[in-house]
């Protein structure tokens, strides 16, 4: 018969686990600049609140400049919007979870996110639509 180990701590003694909060800022590099983040631990969750994180690790591995520069879009109207503005705000809409081009609308009051990569606006969903 084996029994288990003989516990190291004594038996009056509490065995807790102290977690403190995140008090100091995070820094993170954007399209946009320098980005302070602290956390609420009672603020609401978001559903794309580490987005930030994602958008440093697309600058820092120089992915989303390079996917924007090889995409074949080409506008020819001065209304039109930048491949920033349309790769960008479909990246958003997919990273919200949307699967459906009306789903975009809901990102169009969104402005931190979109500052966030270096984009001018989100656009509509009728521009991306259009992005052919």
């Amino acid at each position: 018969m084996i029994l288990p180990p003989k516990s190291i701590h004594s038996t009056d003694e509490e065995l807790t686990a102290t977690k403190k909060a995140l008090v100091e800022a995070i820094e993170i590099d954007t399209f946009d600049g320098k980005l302070h983040i602290e956390w609420d631990p009672t603020a609401t969750v978001t559903p794309i609140g580490q987005l930030p994180f994602f958008i440093q690790y697309l600058k820092l591995g120089n992915r989303f400049e390079p996917w924007v520069e090889d995409c074949p879009l080409v506008y020819t109207s001065h209304n039109a919007p930048t491949k920033t503005d349309v790769l960008g705000t479909l990246l958003l809409s997919v990273l919200s979870g949307h699967t459906r081009y009306s789903h975009i609308t809901t990102l169009t009051s969104d402005s931190v996110n979109s500052a966030l990569l270096g984009m001018n606006k989100v656009v509509s969903d009728d521009s991306t639509r259009r992005g052919y």
